[in-house]
């Protein structure tokens, strides 16, 4: 699955690959973990058709054996399908690229010797656009303390500032303790 959303967006998610539910649906971000994305991009004030998503991976790993689950690309995996991103990044020119996760950051940017959580909400480049890599939301769903959805929420609030969007008070305030 190539990728899906406005190809004029200023905005640009990757994530690492596939799921079973995307490989079903034949869309990336439909799980659990995509709900979760499009209630941040709708809580950004964008709708999800509005941004472009995409995947490091255009396919789902193989999981010889397993009816179910999911596995890590392999770097092999993730170089081949490069190009294909790389195609997507030309024609679509977005101004910042959300980097989903550990493995969206490393199909991005290599080996970086610093993990996502060294690296999440500190601006990196690819290709001259800027990166924000942050937290993949399926992380959220298994880790639900406030302070982690925050620390998201603060990666996004970086990204609405490069972007010049407004930011209300209201959205300033998400998943601050009372």
């Amino acid at each position: 699955m190539f990728g899906v959303g406005d190809v004029d967006s200023p905005l640009m998610f990757v994530g690492e690959a596939p799921g079973a539910d995307e490989d079903e649906q034949g869309e990336p971000f439909v799980g659990k973990a995509g709900q979760l994305l499009t209630r941040i991009i709708q809580t950004m004030g964008f709708r999800r058709d509005t941004v472009y998503i995409a995947n490091i991976l255009k396919c789902r790993p193989d999981t010889p054996g397993q009816t179910m689950g999911n596995r890590k690309p392999a770097p092999e995996e993730m170089q081949t399908c490069l190009p294909y991103l790389l195609a997507q990044l030309d024609i679509i020119e977005p101004k910042v690229i959300v980097a989903l996760g550990a493995t969206a950051v490393e199909g991005l940017l290599g080996k970086t010797g610093d993990g996502i959580t060294k690296l999440r909400g500190r601006w990196q480049q690819f290709r001259g656009v800027p990166v924000m890599p942050t937290y993949h939301p399926a992380y959220l769903l298994r880790n639900e303390a406030l302070s982690e959805k925050r620390k998201v929420w603060e990666d996004m609030l970086l990204v609405l500032e490069k972007l010049g969007r407004p930011i209300k008070e209201k959205q300033r305030n998400y998943f601050l303790k009372a």
